[in-house]
């Protein structure tokens, strides 16, 4: 992983005032040793692993930002997901990360301390995949077979478990990334395989096109979700244009956000919040299917998860 450094001050630009990367580079960002002449704040940005929606659009969120506030440059991480992003970011290894919200938010609607959130990005939806020849027709049928709950520390991990849990579904569970749980899939190692992503998601795409899959409806877990966690989730369908061959199919959504450090800066978060919604449409342009989804009216829609003051400052000038 790129190690975060600092160094001399140049011209800031209009868009960054001198004084936040004084600030930022002054030692608010951790890792960044005190000094008054910083050029470069960098920030390293935890998104998720290999055939990932999160891969795909924290690179396009990092390059935006870089390129739309100067001084500023951001470094993506790598990782398992949801899960793992939270850890990075509470040990002070990354300064943003993505996550589904179900993962940032305990059962008693807490969330994660030093933690907030910069805005809700776009919504994921909980896939069940098999080989079309397969005997699998719905949940129960898990019981004792191979699956795949995707990474460990992914969000596909925890609301997968979550749904065997409520289900009383006994699965051997492995954990693999989206890519490497398609490949399985497809070579007969796994029996099916779990994934919480945008839709369409690369590696599920890579798999239809080049044998014929099923998605296995999840309605009744949806309802089963949405009432024993109020807040995180929300029924949904995976449209019939998303994957080759497949129906439209029941499952529940899951709303994704990106998290910040609270140590941040309040100017520098505002200036990263306003560059995520003003280019929108440029990100969108980048064949990241689920940017459309990103806009101001359901940003602010954070659920417990407190907006960073930064964050909440844009909201309120953007009423104005």
């Amino acid at each position: 992983m790129t190690e975060r450094r600092c160094g001399p001050a140049t011209d800031l630009g209009p868009r960054l005032s001198r004084r936040v990367v004084l600030l930022a580079a002054g030692g608010l960002l951790a890792g960044c040793s005190r000094q008054p002449q910083a050029e470069k704040v960098h920030l390293r940005l935890a998104t998720g692993p290999a055939g990932a929606v999160y891969r795909r659009i924290g690179g396009a969120l990092a390059e935006r930002i870089t390129e739309q506030v100067p001084g500023v440059t951001v470094t993506t991480v790598p990782s398992g997901a949801s899960t793992d992003n939270i850890r990075m970011l509470r040990a002070g290894d990354v300064h943003l990360g993505l996550s589904s919200l179900d993962a940032a938010v305990t059962a008693d609607g807490s969330v994660p301390e030093g933690l907030s959130a910069v805005c809700r990005l776009y919504d994921s939806h909980l896939h069940l995949v098999v080989m079309a020849g397969s005997t699998i027709d719905g949940l129960g049928d898990l019981e004792g077979r191979r699956v795949s709950l995707g990474a460990r520390d992914s969000g596909t991990e925890f609301t997968s478990l979550r749904v065997l849990e409520l289900g009383h579904v006994n699965a051997d569970g492995r954990y693999l990334s989206q890519a490497e749980s398609a490949a399985a899939l497809r070579d007969g190692g796994f029996d099916a395989m779990f994934s919480l992503t945008g839709v369409p998601t690369p590696a599920i795409v890579d798999l239809a096109q080049r044998h014929p899959i099923r998605l296995i409806p999840l309605d009744e877990q949806a309802d089963a979700l949405v009432k024993e966690y109020p807040g995180s989730y929300t029924p949904a369908t995976i449209s019939a244009t998303a994957y080759a061959g497949v129906p439209a199919t029941r499952t529940v959504a899951v709303p994704n956000v990106l998290l910040v450090r609270d140590d941040l800066p309040r100017e520098l978060v505002y200036a990263i919040t306003d560059t995520i919604f003003v280019h929108t449409g440029s990100i969108t342009a980048e064949a990241v299917p689920e940017a459309w989804q990103i806009n101001v009216r359901t940003g602010i829609s954070t659920a417990s998860i407190p907006l960073h003051p930064g964050a909440a400052a844009w909201f309120r000038d953007r009423k104005r």
